[in-house]
């Protein structure tokens, strides 16, 4: 039977610890015998369900520390069903438990089949939860939160980042800029172990090079002029949550060092200060640049690219996101169409041809930027050639292919484009594109593209 998540159990009694570990046949079960033992693990293991004993060390004969450690757990993963354990004449601390946000309580002595029933149940809970925040995910053409596409391309960055943001990897985004950096970033954070933490995010181009250690580290009071008290950095402001170090290949090279130290010892020590602060977070990273070339250079530290690089992920430039470009511009406009309470009914056919033929240097900041500008300007019922200001000369590289390879790849956009003109109407598609609606969808299962019907 394959197993469920881990099921956490925090007993100090090493007798107990063993008649729990052999109670639970469908479970892994982790055993911790103290908080800072069952935080190690919380965040190790990610268990659904946790069985917490009160009585935990240094206060066995009392509840102070079962209670400390029940707000620590909810406050890390408040998914997370906690089922406490007391004895007949201890309801009172029950009650106040689930009052805290426990889940249940079970009785001392145990007894095993209740105690299965009561973390089943937990689970199963666990479980439709999970379920309902999966299927309460906006749909449509959204793939992550606040990204909009439908290109193989994208997917396949998506993809990866689901797959990436259950670990606690450092993951390194490279992209021109414009490519939508920090909300990948955003992503990684919110679907993370770290997302009831802060994600707090420093842009390491944008701050002048003698204020950015004391922006990252803190500083003392007294540690320079205008220092007038202590103050935390952006190291410690992302303690239990993420941090992004935007634009890292212009991290000049002294806090290159420094931020290598803290990445190997995980401690810090503030600007003009002593002490050393333990620091437990996730790090994000980001950059336009080209970190090789700089290694080369003699400008970024190879030793530091390989700590922040464990995963790297490539963002395309929107010229390079089949389909995407159109889609992009229409969740734009409806954007804006609310903001500025508009009513503007799409893009003219000559503008929709312009936004896919440009070759968009600024990537999806820059078009954002065009489309705000064109809803505010537009004095028709729609969004015309003359509202964009672009310039329709392309400059994309087109690479050399069979006549078949460019044929089915040409077949494929065209379709795909007409999708997205007519928002998965299958019948306004295949009149513009000339075909029946049975022939386009024999196209549809040929090139496997996937179309919810609006009709």
């Amino acid at each position: 039977m394959k197993k469920l998540n881990p099921l956490l159990v925090v007993e100090d009694d090493v007798g107990l610890q063993s008649q729990l570990r052999w109670c639970f046949d469908d479970f892994e079960v982790v055993i911790a015998g103290n908080r800072n033992d069952a935080m190690t693990a919380l965040r190790r293991y990610r268990p659904s369900v946790v069985t917490l004993d009160l009585g935990l060390p240094p206060d066995p004969g009392g509840v102070s520390e079962g209670f400390a450690t029940l707000e620590e757990i909810l406050t890390f993963a408040p998914e997370t069903k906690v089922i406490v354990a007391t004895g007949n004449d201890d309801r009172r601390n029950a009650v106040k438990a689930i009052g805290l946000g426990a889940y249940d309580f079970y009785l001392k002595p145990i007894d095993a089949d209740v105690l299965n029933l009561v973390v089943g149940r937990a689970q199963q809970l666990f479980e439709l939860e999970l379920e309902n925040r999966r299927l309460n995910q906006p749909a449509g053409n959204t793939l992550l939160h606040g990204i909009v596409g439908n290109s193989p391309q994208m997917l396949k960055v998506c993809q990866t980042i689901e797959k990436v943001a259950v670990t606690n990897a450092s993951v390194l985004l490279l992209g021109e800029s414009g490519t939508g950096k920090e909300l990948f970033a955003r992503a990684l954070h919110d679907m993370g172990s770290r997302a009831a933490g802060s994600l707090v995010a420093i842009n390491c181009a944008a701050i002048p090079e003698h204020l950015l250690e004391s922006e990252l580290f803190g500083y003392e009071k007294g540690a320079f002029t205008g220092a007038v008290k202590q103050t935390r950095g952006k190291v410690e402001y992302a303690d239990g949550g993420t941090l992004f170090l935007d634009e890292i290949g212009d991290l000049p090279l002294p806090l290159q060092a420094k931020l290598l130290r803290f990445l190997q010892e995980r401690v810090i020590e503030r600007v003009g200060g002593r002490e050393t602060i333990a620091v437990d977070l996730r790090l994000v990273c980001a950059t336009h640049q080209n970190l090789q070339k700089r290694i080369a250079d003699g400008l970024f530290r190879e030793d530091l690219f390989f700590r922040v690089s464990e995963i790297i992920v490539n963002l395309p430039p929107l010229r390079d996101r089949d389909g995407d470009v159109i889609l992009i511009a229409k969740a734009f406009l409806n954007r804006f169409n609310l903001e500025f309470r508009k009513s503007l009914r799409g893009f003219t056919r000559e503008a929709l041809v312009a936004i896919d033929n440009y070759h968009w240097p600024g990537n999806v900041r820059e078009m954002e930027s065009r489309i705000k500008r064109a809803t505010i300007m537009a004095e028709g019922q729609q969004i015309g050639l003359d509202d964009l200001d672009l310039d329709c000369v392309s400059d994309v590289p087109h690479t050399l292919m069979t006549i078949q390879e460019a044929r089915l790849q040409a077949e494929s956009q065209v379709i795909r484009r007409a999708l997205i003109q007519f928002d998965g109407n299958i019948s306004l598609a295949a009149k513009e594109l000339g075909v029946t609606r049975p022939t386009l969808y024999g196209l549809l299962e040929k090139y496997n593209l996937k179309v919810a019907s609006k009709e």
